[in-house]
Formats: structure tokens, C-alpha cells, sequence
């Protein structure tokens, strides 16, 4: 019975590895198609605008109301996690597995599933809408999330010592603070910036291109495009960032981001889509940077609640955002909108100045 003990005691390294490729894997997965389903939204849009005789304020309060839901049950998820594990696995993906380096390569792989289903299920529906109604294409593409949940639930391994093990080397009762005491408050404003920008952009982006000329079938195709680019840049700033340093490649692709909005509208509509996989490239790259340096900034008994923090901050600020602009759309009109958008993205320069120190003195 001891040396079953000793051997419970001593983790396997090659299993631990296993364990994590699969994990890493399954939650890659559903990201893949959670994010699928979340942003074919965007190609929805100009649909129901046309049929429900909808403003931009109207669309954008729908997509406040959907990217809330999913806001606000970010922090209930991490109280679950702690006591469940499991669901952390699901929620948060690589978040308790991988620390400093790894953990912006974990994310960024991550990350990158997600926009390969960004890309995938856009145009999967752009080519169902032309065969079926939008109605039954959903329900069909619906389905799919079905299946998805049994192969989740039989194939996430089991996290719950795994999740419970920083808790109990710290004795602490109460939450670890960032270190520096500024240093995830600053991220977290970044955070919320980057996803505002993001999400407001793509409100827009359809009507910019339908204005263009596109067709609907054309939306579908530039919104593929967009998340192909913002795939290899959630991927690659990763690495990028692992290797500068997140302030450094904020600043790259923060500034990139507000130059291609403002040189896709004067675009006609055959150079504006082959802008849009370098405008996401840049705009869908600096989460997997910013997300990567949670792990720096929060001691490990505590990732799991800065994660749900910082997702509940930055999705509630996607949810927001598209129904203000959607407001300043009505009222000054799309190009004008996507400026503004494109001067606040420019706030998080200063911003990650003051985060570098926090990022060089990092816990233990």
C-alpha cells in the first residue's frame, strides 16, 4: 500500500504531458465550435436587418444581449471550477496547466482553434443560405453542437486534483492580488479595449461591405477571411509575444489594427477583401498575447478567478460595445463610426506602457 502511495505521490512525466495534450486538444475543439457559432452572428445580421426592418442600434442591443449572456456567466464558471475542476478545462482551456512562456503558446494554439471555427461555420452557413433558409440551416448547423457535447463529456479528462493541488499549497484564505498590485487591472483595460474594437468592427464590417456591393454570399466569404487572418495572428503573436514581450507586440498590432480600419473604407470592394486577413491578423492577435500574460500577473492558486474576471470583463465588453456604436452609427453613420473606433483602439498604447513593469516583476 506504500509504494502505491509513493507512486500516486509522484507524478508521471510523460502521462502529465498526455494529459495535457489531451485536454489542450478537447478544449481546442470546443472552442473551434463555440466561437463557430458565436460569429456567425455577424453574417446574420445584415439578414434580419433586412428582413425585421432593424436599425444599427437595434443589432447592436441583439448582440449586447447575446455576447452578455455569455459575459455574465464567465465568473459563476469560475466558482465552479474551483470546485468542480473539470469545468475549468472546458471554460478556460490551458489556463491551470501552463504558466509563463507556455502559457502564451498553450492560449495562442488555443485561440487558434477558435478562429479556425470562426472561419469554418461563416462560410459552412454563407454556402447552406443559398441552398436552404436561414432558419433550417441553423437548425441544422444547431445539431452539430449536440454531437459536440457528447464527445466533450466523454473525452475532457478529469482535472479535479489537478485544480485543487495550488489551493492547498497555499494557505491563503483570501484572493492573491496581480504583481504588481496595478498589473492586472491595467491588462484587463487593455483587455476590454481590444475586445470592444474588435466586436464593433465586425458589427460594421458587413454593412461597409454591402455598401461595397457585396452580396451576402460575399460577406460570408470576407468574414472568413478575416477570421483566417485573425487564426494565424492569434497563433503567431503568441510566439511573437513570447519572444518581444506583450508590450511590444500590443503596440504592433494595436497600430496595425487602426490603419487597416481606416484604409478599408475608401477601398473599393476587391482591395478591401484583400486587406481583411491582414486586418485580422492584427485585430485577433493581441488576445492569445493578452490572455497568455494573465499567468504572469496572478498567483497560481488564483488563475482560475482572474480568468473568469478577465473574460467576464473583456466578452461584457464586446457585448457593449456593438450597442453604443450601433447608437453612433445611427447618428454620424457607419464610416465615421469605424474612425472612432479606430482612434480608441489607440488608447492602449499608453496604457501598456504602464503595464511593462508589472510584467517584468513577475510572481514566483
Amino acid at each position: 500500500m506504500s509504494a502505491a502511495a509513493d507512486e500516486m505521490q509522484v507524478p508521471n512525466p510523460d502521462s502529465a504531458k498526455s494529459t495535457e495534450r489531451r485536454a489542450l486538444g478537447v478544449a481546442c475543439g470546443a472552442h473551434a465550435l463555440h466561437d463557430g457559432y458565436t460569429d456567425l452572428v455577424y453574417i446574420l445580421l445584415p439578414i434580419w436587418q433586412n428582413e425585421f426592418g432593424l436599425g444599427f442600434a437595434a443589432l447592436g442591443l441583439m448582440r449586447t444581449v447575446f455576447s452578455g449572456t455569455l459575459a455574465s456567466f464567465q465568473i459563476p464558471a469560475g466558482f465552479l471550477a474551483e470546485r468542480f475542476g473539470a469545468v475549468t478545462v472546458l471554460a478556460l482551456g490551458t489556463a491551470h496547466a501552463f504558466a509563463g512562456s507556455r502559457s502564451l503558446k498553450a492560449l495562442g494554439t488555443y485561440n487558434f482553434a477558435g478562429d479556425i471555427g470562426k472561419m469554418t461555420l461563416p462560410a459552412v452557413a454563407a454556402f447552406l443560405f443559398i441552398v436552404l433558409p436561414w432558419r433550417q440551416a441553423l437548425m441544422l448547423l444547431g445539431c452539430l453542437g449536440g454531437v459536440a457535447a457528447l464527445a466533450i463529456f466523454f473525452a475532457m479528462p478529469h482535472f479535479r486534483d489537478l485544480a485543487a493541488a495550488p489551493r492547498k499549497s497555499n494557505g491563503s484564505a483570501s484572493p492573491a492580488v496581480p504583481v504588481p498590485g496595478y498589473g492586472f487591472p491595467l491588462l484587463l483595460s487593455v483587455g476590454v479595449i481590444d475586445s470592444a474594437t474588435r466586436m464593433a468592427f465586425l458589427t460594421f464590417l458587413p454593412f461597409v461591405l454591402t455598401a461595397k456591393g457585396a452580396s451576402i454570399q460575399t460577406v460570408g466569404l470576407a468574414l472568413t477571411l478575416v477570421f483566417a487572418g485573425g487564426a494565424v495572428g492569434k497563433l503567431v503573436c503568441a510566439f511573437i509575444g513570447a519572444r518581444i514581450g506583450a508590450v511590444a507586440t500590443v503596440w504592433l498590432t494595436e497600430t496595425v489594427t487602426a490603419c487597416g480600419i481606416v484604409a478599408l473604407l475608401p477601398l473599393p470592394l476587391e482591395a478591401a477583401l484583400v486587406l481583411l486577413p491582414v486586418v485580422g491578423i492584427a485585430l485577433n492577435g493581441t488576445s492569445s498575447v493578452l490572455y497568455g500574460s494573465v499567468p504572469d500577473l496572478v498567483e497560481p492558486a488564483w488563475r482560475q478567478r482572474a480568468f473568469s474576471i478577465f473574460y467576464t470583463g473583456t466578452i461584457g465588453a464586446g457585448a457593449v460595445s456593438p450597442a453604443i456604436y450601433g447608437l453612433l452609427g445611427d447618428a454620424v453613420g457607419v464610416p465615421t463610426a469605424l474612425l472612432t473606433v479606430a482612434a480608441v483602439v489607440l488608447v492602449t498604447l499608453p496604457i501598456t506602457l504602464m503595464l511593462r513593469p508589472a510584467l517584468v516583476a513577475r510572481p514566483s
